[in-house]
């Protein structure tokens, strides 16, 4: 697998990451994600110090992180990976029927 370098920023801070070209989008993603809630942490309280606005953004992130683990245990949310996947099996069905009855 091929990595490659790519600078982003966080709180106005640059860093240098690794990454693969197949997961760059996601990782930038990723980035932007967490620079906008250390950014929301930092405007929205007293929290001074980038590790502190770090560790208080990285424990909003995981609190999320865990209603959605929780919602989608109990049913009521769905990964979109499982639904395109359904939605791919489906598709393939419904083709199957309508060439046998196209077939009649």
């Amino acid at each position: 697998m091929t990595t490659k370098q790519i600078e982003v920023s966080i709180l106005g801070a640059p860093y240098r990451l690794a990454c693969s070209p197949e997961t760059e989008g996601a990782l930038r993603e990723a980035v932007a994600r967490v620079d906008a809630e250390m950014s929301k942490v930092r405007s929205a309280s007293s929290v001074r110090g980038t590790d502190r606005i770090a560790v208080m953004a990285a424990l909003s992130l995981a609190s999320e992180l865990l209603k959605l683990q929780n919602s989608v245990r109990h049913g009521e949310a769905f990964p979109a990976e499982e639904i395109r996947r359904t939605m791919h099996q489906m598709n393939e069905q419904l083709g199957v029927v309508i060439s046998q009855y196209e077939a009649l």
